[in-house]
């Protein structure tokens, strides 16, 4: 099939579409600047739906890479038929390629190869014949030969059969068949010795249908097995599995053959075909699992990195801890750090007033309005303390308890250690937690994304698929928000489009030793920053100091000429945009009629609305737009809790069976995926996400097990 009509028909878009953006992918176009700069040629395909197809395109091609070389062995053993070439070839994934060419592939010594060695494979081929009446004695006895090592005629049937074993087993169509039948009616089951309570209570006598289980749960099992906590195989019924590979090797008749076939098709069965199916099959379920818990965590991911910004705010942010004190840092609204001190409010030195003194010292000096608290340990004593030093404060601050999620992994970082070398890895860890409050994207991109702990099972997952995905993730977020040039870390001018580590590097220092960008064209003095990178990269970085206006936007260079074209167009002086007075642009547009406008500029529609819209807000943060992060002045112990009780919570984490959600209380409380709302949905994800504001009502507290059930139903 054609490459670019099967990406279409499996991604369910036009062929022109798909077209194009292959072209511009092979072009070497980043994602980012695809499905901003050229949604006139992919019909605005967006970042995830071009990643997708960025995906399976690579999958095509290498699964045609492998055609080829399945091909050409073959070819070369001189066993390629038309049949097996057109086999080949309409073959649509690897498992069915893999199938095709098993027979011809070079194996170790086997049973069969060793009966092969004998010369007992025309009597393998005899017996598949299952036509004839002679008993299978009489058609092995010409094959006996001691010199060979066939003493009898039983040992001829014998190794004849491991040859009709092999056979059966490396059949394409024979593993097919069964791979789909114990897919559809296996059962995975797993047992354990343990008999205490455990993480894995749940499986140590544990039976769901194959076609049933729910990836978290195949994790689980994965992970269990890992600890040799659990044992696990996958269980069928034996006789049902013959009788679908009888359905394909054994012939009608009464030929005495017959039996000698069927007896191969259950060693082959029980010793080759159940084990190697099995194998694959768990291997199958563990990547199917690993892709949806990569999937969960992009998807808890996004909404995590795009948290609103805590902006003009300065924010002291501690790092709680018990024998070692709480670590202070205090954080101006730029990210700088003002101040840093250790207090020790919590067990076992307990100096809560002197604690508190510091506090109210640091939070009058420095006008500090919120308090960022870690989530990790002593954090229910910190928030207690907070939560009463607050009460006694006569002017406004609040506080939220912030993931510390791979905190703990900066500080000890190198980035860490270049960004402040005068501080220890405590203060470090206490500056990430302020800064996480401030500005959750510039600060979490310093950090491996599978450390921020939004996920599932991700320590579990394939290093380099997660690692693709997520990164994928931070790239898309990093150049929806935009980056300013003259202030951005590294990490962040790492994952703006084109740019790299390399190029990021190189513009740090650039900027260290020649002072502030003052345009966006100044960007291409940095060495190795060529126009390929300039291109995929200048959108996405802001030159605010810049005597453009145009450079503070998402509009991209190669559309300035337009820009300038449609103020004029609009009746607009060159100043305006500067001034802010296009709040009639829209109308203006509008009154002269889109298309016209468009093909005036010679642009797209596509380009012409980003273009308003940059015009109209330029500078803009589109985080700006949502609902800012929920801060507290109060707290509740879980013994306050009660059911029935309406309150506001924060989502923290949305998993396959639900959504964790932080509702003020050391403990997440967990709305399952049944309770989220009134109709009927496959995911969490399509109802909540990660850093959204929502009310439930609590539905059980178990205080001996520290868990909270909630529900967002009936509200």
């Amino acid at each position: 099939m054609d490459l670019i009509k099967q990406l279409a028909e499996e991604l369910s878009l036009r062929p022109t579409q798909v077209e194009a953006a292959v072209k511009l992918l092979d072009e070497g176009n980043t994602v980012p600047f695809i499905a901003r700069y050229r949604k006139e040629a992919t019909g605005s395909l967006d970042d995830n739906a071009l990643r997708d197809l960025e995906d399976r395109l690579n999958y095509l091609r290498n699964l045609d890479k492998r055609r080829g070389e399945i091909r050409s062995s073959i070819e070369e053993q001189g066993a390629l038929t038309w049949e097996l070439d057109a086999a080949i070839g309409a073959a649509g994934t690897l498992a069915a390629l893999e199938d095709l060419y098993m027979p011809y592939k070079k194996k170790r010594a086997t049973r069969a190869s060793k009966a092969k060695e004998k010369g007992l494979e025309p009597l393998a081929l005899r017996f598949l014949e299952q036509t004839g009446a002679a008993l299978p004695e009489a058609l092995a006895a010409p094959f006996v030969d001691p010199e060979k090592g066939v003493s009898t005629a039983e040992e001829a049937i014998a190794g004849a059969s491991d040859i009709i074993a092999e056979r059966i087993s490396d059949d394409a169509a024979v593993r097919g068949r069964l791979r789909e039948w114990l897919r559809r009616t296996g059962v995975i089951r797993s047992t354990s010795d343990q008999t205490e309570p455990g993480v894995y209570s749940m499986y140590y006598d544990f039976a769901e249908a194959v076609c049933k289980i729910a990836g978290y749960r195949v994790l689980a099992l994965d992970r269990g097995e890992r600890e040799d906590i659990l044992k696990v195989s996958v269980e069928c019924d034996d006789e049902a599995a013959l009788a679908e590979i009888g359905k394909l090797v054994l012939k009608r008749g009464f030929s005495p053959s017959i039996q000698i076939v069927k007896a191969a098709a259950a060693d082959s069965w029980s010793r080759l075909l159940f084990p190697s199916l099995e194998r694959e099959l768990r291997s199958s379920l563990s990547e199917n699992a690993a892709e949806q818990a990569i999937k969960v965590f992009a998807l808890n991911l996004k909404p995590l990195l795009m948290q609103p910004p805590l902006k003009g705010k300065t924010v002291l942010g501690l790092d709680p801890a018990y024998r070692t004190g709480c670590k202070i840092a205090v954080v101006d609204p730029t990210g700088r750090v003002l101040d840093t001190t250790v207090v020790y409010p919590t067990p076992p030195q307990k100096k809560t007033e002197e604690a508190a003194q510091k506090l109210r010292v640091l939070i009058k000096k420095h006008a500090v309005s919120a308090i960022a608290i870690g989530n990790g340990t002593a954090s229910k004593e910190s928030e207690i303390f907070v939560a009463e030093l607050i009460r006694t404060l006569d002017v406004p601050v609040s506080y939220m308890v912030v993931s510390e999620a791979g905190a703990s992994v900066y500080s000890a970082s190198k980035l860490a250690a270049e960004e402040f070398p005068q501080y220890d890895v405590s203060l470090r860890s206490a500056v990430s937690i302020a800064r996480r409050l401030q500005d959750p994207l510039a600060e979490l991109v310093k950090i491996d994304p599978k450390a921020i702990g939004v996920g599932q099972y991700q320590h579990d997952m394939p290093k380099n698929r997660l690692d693709t995905a997520l990164g994928g993730v931070v790239e898309d977020c990093v150049n929806t928000v935009g980056v300013d040039a003259n202030t951005a870390s590294f990490s962040l001018l790492s994952y703006v489009a084109g740019i790299g580590p390399a190029l990021a590097k190189n513009i740090v220092a650039y900027r260290e030793q020649n002072g502030h960008f003052t345009s966006r064209k100044a960007l291409m003095e940095v060495p190795k920053l060529g126009k390929k990178a300039f291109e995929q990269a200048a959108g996405f970085l802001r030159v605010p100091e810049s005597d453009n206006p145009l450079d503070n936007t998402a509009v991209h260079p190669e559309s300035y000429a337009a820009s300038k074209k449609l103020l004029a167009l609009c009746g607009f002086k060159s100043g305006a945009l500067r001034e802010g007075g296009l709040t009639q642009l829209p109308a203006r547009v509008s009154e002269l009629g889109e298309e016209k406008v468009a093909q005036e500029l010679e642009v797209g529609l596509p380009t012409l609305r980003d273009m308003i819209a940059e015009l109209l807000k330029p500078g803009r943060d589109p985080r700006d737009e949502l609902p800012p992060p929920m801060l507290r002045s109060d707290l509740l112990e879980l013994s306050d809790l009660k059911p029935d009780m309406v309150l506001d919570g924060t989502v923290r984490n949305v998993v396959d069976f639900g959504a964790f959600i932080d509702i003020g209380v050391h403990q997440d409380g967990l709305v399952h995926i049944s309770r989220l709302c009134d109709r009927f949905i496959r995911h969490p994800s399509e109802v909540v996400r990660v850093g959204d504001v929502v009310k439930v009502r609590v539905l059980e507290v178990d205080q001996k097990r520290k868990r909270i059930s909630l529900t967002m139903r009936d509200l």
